[in-house]
């Protein structure tokens, strides 16, 4: 990395070497993580090699090969998913700065960790990091925000900033878009990898600018509408109140995530969720008004109280988990 300061080291037995200190940005493929990360490096550049994934891919530090000196950030992945991996590095001597509002577990106390870490309903990452900074980057924020579907913060965010209606609109459109894109069993389900997506949100200081200028804004809210189309056609309600399910397509990968969203959207104060075939099982998508993640913990998922998803539930398990999920949600009489 250019310009980046010189560590010495000295490996037993073997003559002092030089290395240039190695930086990692680790973050979600989502508009959350995708957003958080924006805001830092505009307001605090550095080079940095990038880890990412799509949406479901939170085993990130496991990925980072950093030594001792080196620095990371992680942003919007489950620490308690990532343990293992963040003691290893903190042992080897990097110094590691966490931002993440999901299911942790308890934070390690190491000198080596900064996390900010705050798992109340009604925040994200990318507001956590806008807290951060003081509010230096916050139209991006707010773009996160609508993306993980806190559609009441992002707005009084947008207010603030005094964003008009069309304005506002134009940064939801866009949260929701790049949101849409992360979600897909690997990167070749999406119209675009979240770490090429990153470098073309990372040109634009604005995400106004971004939606003016990048014909992909417009192309990535047009495929997500179709897909949300194609949802709402080939969807399958179950027996259960707030049920869905979707099949083993392209289609149905990406907007899984999106459809949940909107489920949740029209009917707010009810859990809904969707499940979709994979093999050997279903991927699960749930948005409730509280403990979701708890819920989709009990069947190896994670995620935080008002949105989180299990990778794969087994077909064995599937009868127990939607009496599980009728039971933590009973449609009021």
């Amino acid at each position: 990395m250019k310009g980046a300061p010189l560590l010495r080291r000295v490996a037993d037995g073997h003559p002092a070497r030089q290395w240039r200190v190695a930086h990692f940005d680790v973050f979600n493929g989502d508009a959350d993580g995708m957003c958080a990360l924006q805001q830092l490096r505009l307001a605090q550049p550095r080079a940095a090699t990038l880890v990412t994934g799509v949406k479901r891919d939170i085993a990130l530090l496991a990925r980072v090969p950093a030594r001792r000196g080196d620095t990371v950030t992680v942003l919007d992945v489950s620490l308690d998913r990532n343990r293992a991996a963040l003691l290893a590095l903190l042992e080897a001597g990097v110094t590691v700065e966490y931002f993440d509002h999901h299911f942790a577990g308890a934070v390690p106390p190491h000198p080596g960790l900064r996390a900010t870490i705050v798992t109340a309903a009604g925040t994200c990452t990318s507001l956590l990091v806008d807290g951060h900074l003081g509010g230096r980057r916050r139209d991006w924020a707010v773009v996160g925000a609508f993306g993980d579907n806190l559609v009441s913060a992002a707005d009084a965010l947008a207010r603030r900033l005094g964003c008009d209606e069309a304005q506002v609109a134009a940064l939801r459109s866009l949260g929701e878009a790049i949101n849409y894109n992360a979600y897909g069993d690997s990167e070749q389900d999406l119209l675009l990898a979240p770490a090429a997506l990153y470098e073309r949100l990372h040109a634009h200081a604005h995400p106004l600018d971004f939606i003016a200028r990048d014909p992909l804004a417009r192309t990535l809210a047009e495929r997500e509408r179709e897909d949300l189309a194609a949802a709402e056609r080939g969807a399958v309600r179950l027996v259960q109140a707030g049920a869905w399910q979707l099949p083993d397509a392209a289609w149905a990968r990406r907007v899984q995530g999106s459809f949940a969203n909107a489920l949740a959207r029209q009917a707010p104060q009810r859990a809904q969720v969707v499940l979709r075939a994979t093999a050997g099982g279903d991927s699960v998508s749930v948005r409730a008004p509280g403990e979701a993640d708890a819920l989709c913990r009990r069947f190896g998922g994670s995620g935080r109280a008002a949105a989180a998803g299990i990778d794969l539930l087994p077909s064995a398990q599937r009868d127990a988990f939607l009496a599980a999920f009728a039971s933590a949600y009973p449609v009021p009489a």
